[in-house]
């Protein structure tokens, strides 16, 4: 008879998942509808997750026969998703009051999928891998067509269900390729049989493998889903995509390629560097004629993608640390920016032009001032939280000789300033056309603050966010 596992290093997502239940059953049963209730509670989830995640990971340990780990790394990487997630349902509410779609699904979708990411991360097994991700992206293609009847958000869907099922079987196919000439599938055994290298079939499985996860994270050449699901989706499930299932997929490819796969380096290094250019240089130059704030947000997700593969590309700890520090500052950015997409209304009705915003800092001076800040920082202007972000994984390719990745990276930088310094100079020069609404949501206004402090406070007081992400990456090193 075997062992009952030990359940306190899965403690937070045992938590979600019964909180998920209970909030569905709830749900199910109520005789009005409980939206507004069931999302605040479903933050009230994420935020106790939050307070779990710590003690569950405090040490180094494996479970569930050797498919569940948890560690610094996972722990630092799931207070990330469990954040994101909460900000995200958070500015759901109020949109989906003024496009009458209240559904007590929504904020049980977003639980869902927050427990699949959780278990990425957590992964210690191509099997627990799987399970995670496609508990993750079945209810993330829900969210994506969750607008029913409108048009974009089920082409939306569509696109996103049919191209994330191709993605699904690559991975299939690569861990089959792996198994089969490796023998295992769990990521220790793997490390330990690729110590002395590893046989053609295995390469060409953890190429597939990359392929897989490189659609996750929306990296050139996989990344054609991405501005089309970006523009369609609810406004609210964008911003979703943008940052927790990033991070999460981002935290399982960083554990693939140093763990299982870390003995391999010279062989995925090339791959790696490759999709980091040409995610840098699409971020940069398709960006640019963009009318959309929604597809210029999707080619810039694409462009910082490619900067965080930088520093995975240097498939060091210094790499690791400017990867886990890059992906943090990118949250709260884009959070904050999408808490200012949201904002712009004008009559009730959404906008979603670039030049919607023009006048903004006559009519909405604090939301103009934050967007600001935002847009800044994610071009990379010193001495904002953004450019320590690029400063971190340029070190990090420079230390390892990639001096060309670095210079790519430095000039598509300065491409990719133009695109955010115009939505600054649509805001405070451009004349006002139709006054945005005011009084959209005082949540979203402090989600908006919160987030440009958070930024401006690394920019000037970095050394938490250092301290933290380069402990979290010795502890994937060590482990």
């Amino acid at each position: 008879m075997s062992e009952f596992p030990n359940l306190v290093p899965a403690l937070p997502e045992l938590f979600m998942a019964g909180s998920a239940l209970v909030l569905l059953l709830v749900g199910v049963f109520a005789k009005k509808d409980l939206t507004a209730g069931l999302s605040a509670l479903a933050v009230f989830v994420m935020i106790v997750a939050c307070a779990l995640v710590p003690a569950a990971g405090a040490a180094h340990a494996v479970t569930f026969s050797g498919l569940f780990v948890v560690d610094g790394f996972t722990v630092f990487t799931k207070l990330l998703v469990l954040v994101a997630a909460a900000f995200a349902l958070a500015m759901s509410v109020n949109w989906l009051h003024k496009e009458r779609a209240e559904r007590f699904e929504y904020p049980v979708l977003v639980l869902f999928a927050t427990i699949g990411m959780m278990m990425m991360i957590s992964a210690n097994n191509m099997i627990s891998l799987y399970l995670g991700l496609e508990l993750q992206s079945l209810s993330l293609y829900v969210l994506a067509a969750f607008q029913r009847d409108n048009a974009k958000a089920s082409e939306a869907g569509l696109k996103y269900f049919i191209l994330g099922s191709l993605a699904s079987g690559m991975l299939l196919y690569g861990a089959s390729l792996v198994y089969g000439f490796a023998g295992s599938i769990g990521f220790d055994d793997l490390a330990h049989a690729f110590a002395h290298g590893a046989p053609i079939g295995v390469v060409v499985g953890v190429v597939f493998i990359l392929t897989a996860m490189a659609f996750k994270i929306s990296a050139v050449p996989f990344h054609m889903w991405t501005p089309d699901v970006y523009e369609g989706a609810p406004t609210p499930v964008t911003s979703f995509f943008a940052v927790a299932p990033k991070v999460a997929a981002f935290s399982l490819l960083v554990r693939l390629l140093i763990g299982p796969f870390g003995e391999l380096v010279q062989q995925w290094q090339q791959v790696v560097i490759f999709i980091s250019i040409a995610s840098m240089l699409i971020g940069a130059f398709a960006a640019i004629n963009q009318k959309n704030i929604k597809r210029l947000m999707a080619y810039s997700s694409i462009g910082h993608v490619g900067y965080a593969l930088m520093g995975l590309a240097a498939g060091d700890e210094a790499g690791i640390r400017g990867v886990l520090i890059y992906l943090s500052i990118y949250l709260f950015m884009n959070v904050g920016t999408f808490a200012v997409i949201l904002s712009m209304r004008h009559k009730g009705r959404a906008m979603e032009n670039i030049s919607d915003l023009a006048g903004l800092s006559k009519t909405h001076p604090a939301m103009a001032l934050w967007m600001m800040v935002f847009m800044f920082s994610m071009a990379g202007v010193p001495p904002l939280a953004g450019f320590w972000g690029k400063f971190y994984v340029f070190m990090a390719a420079i230390d390892k000789g990639l001096i060309t990745l670095a210079i790519i990276g430095v000039l598509t930088s300065v491409v990719g300033a133009f695109y955010y310094l115009r939505i600054i100079k649509v805001m405070y020069f451009d004349e006002t056309v139709e006054v945005l609404d005011r009084g959209v949501g005082a949540g979203l206004g402090v989600i908006m603050a919160v987030n440009a402090l958070l930024i401006l406070a690394f920019s000037f007081v970095p050394m938490p966010l250092i301290s933290s992400a380069g402990a979290a990456a010795a502890a994937l090193f060590r482990g």
